[in-house]
């Protein structure tokens, strides 16, 4: 098992190669695909190498081969399912920018208390009443899900998820989560980031104008 950083820029290099390079690009390098993600050559060889991808050093790596390489790492075989806790405005959001993105990865139940959000189809996700969801998620072997509920929810539903052998959440309630020592966890606060990037936008000089 990689580390977590090590996922992550694999996750990238591949949206890279698949979403970002010219039409027919067949060969890439190590330092255009350093360039693409921002990281040194060095650290784009020893990712690579980690997951048995090699490239030619006169023409470096073809494209298609290296993003069958990194599928291979990344996505389970046969794919892999998530549940989503939460049809608001954000849940509908996750569903609608997912739907189709990944072939073998993809959020195929939902999970809502409100009647008149539940037994619909949200593009091709159903939704289930939230008293069904240690039903389906153990009748589906759904082992990652995403909890997109208000802060009040979210630790029961993470709770109610771990019980039913989720090992793995996506956090986007503005609340720091508990959960084991063995299920990975993913806090998506959008609100501190946003802080953030206001904080350093206001300390930041203002660019120089030219007269």
């Amino acid at each position: 098992m990689h580390p977590q950083n090590v996922i992550g820029r694999l996750s990238l290099y591949r949206r890279l190669l698949s979403n970002h390079l010219p039409t027919g690009t067949q060969h890439i390098y190590s330092h255009e695909l350093a360039n693409l993600a921002r990281v040194s050559p060095a650290q784009v060889r020893r990712d690579l190498m980690t997951i048995n991808c090699t490239g030619s050093p006169s023409k470096g790596y073809r494209v298609d081969q290296l993003i069958e390489c990194l599928s291979a790492e990344l996505d389970h075989p046969t794919g892999q399912s998530v549940a989503l806790v939460g049809i608001g405005n954000l849940g509908r959001a996750l569903i609608t920018y997912f739907h189709g993105r990944r072939e073998k990865l993809a959020i195929m139940a939902a999970f809502d208390r409100e009647p008149e959000k539940v037994n619909r189809l949200f593009h091709g996700c159903q939704c289930y009443p939230l008293e069904e969801l240690e039903h389906i998620l153990k009748r589906d072997d759904i082992r990652a899900g995403i909890i997109a509920v208000p802060a009040t929810e979210a630790q029961a539903v993470a709770e109610r998820l771990v019980a039913a052998g989720v090992r793995g959440i996506v956090n986007y309630a503005p609340v720091p989560l508990r959960v084991p020592d063995d299920v990975y966890l993913e806090e998506q606060d959008m609100t501190t980031a946003l802080e953030r990037v206001a904080y350093f936008a206001r300390k930041r000089p203002p660019p120089r104008r030219e007269d």
